[in-house]
């Protein structure tokens, strides 16, 4: 007899999740984690789970409550189920590496979307202590103009993907994105794990990305053993909101690596 369907909403990460679920006779549904990035919550996928609910049991984690790397990954692993995949984007992808360098073994593929396994250059942790700096003294401004030009291709700076990221900004709210610049700007290098994972990887990146250039994206690709990489084209660093069509198209394809 087929388990019943289990309804499971994807707006927070799930404290217990079995790690197969059936869907009314459907094939199992794959447990997968979502890492949002930098000010960023759980609608930063919702484009995504909408596509993939045939083929999904969606958990988004909750990445304001931390201010280290370490304890962000450490909620995952106690929240997530045995097994689950891990989709992850920009910050996220910083969690996840943190997550493959001490449970490896409870990943079943992981979806590594504009990010990076290096440690910010001197100038970049200059820009964030300056933010934090700003921040602290109570002058956070969410996602600016000259923010956006850094984080979506030129023609997505106004419209539909930047109204999104201004609210999901200004529901993350300035406390959390203190929690967060603080935990990006202390994260470890992370360049060590990557000869290790033996598991299907996907590295994905905007051919216009400024923040994780398609350089860095392609570092990453040379040292994951059997990586694939895909390159999005006319996109910045939010392909998951920017191209969502075609996220979810290359997601499903990574769901059926086995």
């Amino acid at each position: 007899m087929t388990p019943a369907a289990i309804d499971f909403p994807p707006t927070s990460l799930a404290t217990s999740l079995p790690s197969v679920l059936f869907k009314d006779g459907a094939a199992a549904l794959e447990p997968v984690v979502f890492l949002p990035g930098l000010l960023c919550d759980q609608a930063l996928w919702r484009p995504q789970i909408d596509a993939l609910s045939d083929r999904v049991a969606p958990m988004v984690a909750d990445m304001t409550l931390d201010d280290s790397i370490q304890d962000m990954a450490a909620r995952v692993l106690a929240a997530a189920p045995p097994p689950f995949s891990l989709a992850a984007l920009s910050m996220g992808g910083y969690v996840a590496l943190e997550i493959m360098r001490r449970s490896p073994e409870r990943v079943r593929r992981l979806a590594f979307i504009d990010t990076s396994a290096r440690p910010d250059t001197a100038e970049r942790a200059e820009r964030r202590r300056a933010s934090l700096t700003n921040s602290e003294r109570g002058r956070f401004l969410g996602v600016t103009s000259a923010l956006m030009g850094s984080l979506v291709h030129e023609s997505k700076t106004q419209g539909p993907v930047a109204d999104s990221l201004r609210a999901m900004a200004g529901r993350v709210g300035g406390e959390a994105f203190l929690r967060q610049q603080t935990a990006i700007l202390n994260r470890p290098d992370a360049r060590d794990v990557l000869p290790g994972i033996r598991v299907p990887t996907l590295i994905a990146v905007g051919d216009e990305d400024r923040l994780t250039p398609p350089s860095v994206a392609d570092d990453m690709y040379r040292m994951i053993p059997g990586a694939r990489l895909h390159v999005f084209q006319r996109c910045g660093h939010l392909p998951v909101l920017e191209q969502p069509e075609e996220t979810s198209l290359i997601l499903r394809e990574w769901l059926d690596d086995a």
